[in-house]
C-alpha cells in the first residue's frame, strides 16, 4: 500500500485506488504540455487576485483555501475570488478541468456523480494556485488533511462527511526548482495523537521529531506532473534550493461524501 503508483498518462482507474484507499498515491508524469503550463504561470503571475499568505505557509495564492475558517469565511472568499481564478484558469487543456471531465466520464456508469461541494446553495472553489516561498528545510511544514476537516467551525458543511473515508489532494506542478520535492511518511495519526501534539482541528504543524521513527518516501516533482496523494498521512513539501526558481501549483481536495457523490473543495 505504501507507494506512489506512476503512469505518463492521466488514468481514471489509478486515481480510484487512491481515493478508495487501495494505494497512497498516484503520479501521471508529464501530462500537462509546456504551453499550458506557461499560460497558468503567466495568468497566475499577473493575476490582481493574488493573495500572500503568512508564516504557516508562506507564499502567494489565488483562490480560497477552506483551512482554519468557518464555512461561511471559506464560501465568502471563494465568491470574492471566482472572477479572478475563471481567467487565470482560462486555457486550452487545464489540468483540473481536464481530471475532472476523466473522473466524471469513468464514474458515471456506477451512478457516481462527481462535483463541486457546496453548502447553502453556494459552492466551493474550484482550485487553488499556489507558490512556495518557504526556505528553512519545508516549504510546507509536515502535516495532513483530515483535521481540518473536522473543524467545528465548519460543522455541517459536507466536506466533513469525507473525513470518515479517504481524503485526497491533488496538485499539478507548474514550475518547480532543485528541491522541493514531496515528502510522506507512513503515518495517519488518530485523535489521541492530533490532541496531544495541538493539532487536533489544523493538522499541522507535526514536529519531525514525533516521524523520525516512520517509513518515509520522497517524491521528485517535475513541471507537467500531476499527483493525486492519500493526504490522511502525514506529508510535506521540501523547499526549493533555488531562491530564484518559483515552485508554483495548481491544486484541489477530493473525496466522497456518500457512496454516489465524489465531491472536491479547496
Amino acid at each position: 500500500y505504501f507507494r506512489l503508483v506512476e503512469a505518463d498518462e492521466l488514468k481514471p482507474t489509478m486515481a480510484m485506488d487512491v481515493l478508495c484507499g487501495r494505494k497512497l498515491g498516484a503520479v501521471f508524469r508529464n501530462v500537462v504540455p509546456a504551453p499550458v503550463l506557461e499560460a497558468l504561470i503567466a495568468n497566475f503571475t499577473t493575476s490582481s487576485g493574488r493573495r500572500t499568505r503568512g508564516t504557516d505557509a508562506p507564499g502567494e495564492y489565488l483562490g480560497a483555501y477552506h483551512y482554519n475558517k468557518t464555512t461561511d469565511e471559506y464560501l465568502d472568499q471563494t465568491d470574492a475570488v471566482r472572477a479572478d481564478l475563471k481567467v487565470a484558469l482560462d486555457v486550452a487543456g487545464e489540468p483540473l478541468g481536464l481530471l475532472r471531465e476523466k473522473l466524471s466520464e469513468a464514474l458515471a456508469p456506477c451512478g457516481i456523480r462527481f462535483r463541486r461541494a457546496g453548502h447553502g446553495g453556494r459552492e466551493a472553489c474550484v482550485g487553488i494556485f499556489r507558490s512556495w516561498q518557504g526556505q528553512h528545510g519545508f516549504a510546507l511544514a509536515p502535516h495532513e488533511d483530515l483535521s481540518q476537516c473536522e473543524s467545528p467551525k465548519q460543522s455541517g458543511f459536507e466536506i466533513q462527511n469525507v473525513a470518515a473515508r479517504v481524503i485526497a489532494s491533488v496538485n499539478v506542478c507548474l514550475s518547480n526548482g532543485p528541491g522541493g520535492r514531496l515528502v510522506m511518511w507512513n503515518l495517519r495519526p488518530d485523535e489521541a495523537t492530533r490532541v496531544r501534539l495541538g493539532v487536533q482541528y489544523t493538522g499541522s504543524p507535526y514536529p519531525l521529531e514525533a516521524l523520525s521513527s516512520f517509513e518515509r518516501l520522497r517524491l521528485d516533482v517535475r513541471p507537467g506532473d500531476i499527483y493525486l496523494i492519500n493526504s490522511s498521512h502525514v506529508h510535506a513539501v521540501e523547499a526549493v534550493r533555488d531562491q530564484s526558481a518559483l515552485r508554483v501549483t495548481l491544486s484541489m481536495l477530493l473525496g466522497f461524501a456518500d457512496d454516489e457523490t465524489l465531491i472536491s473543495w479547496t
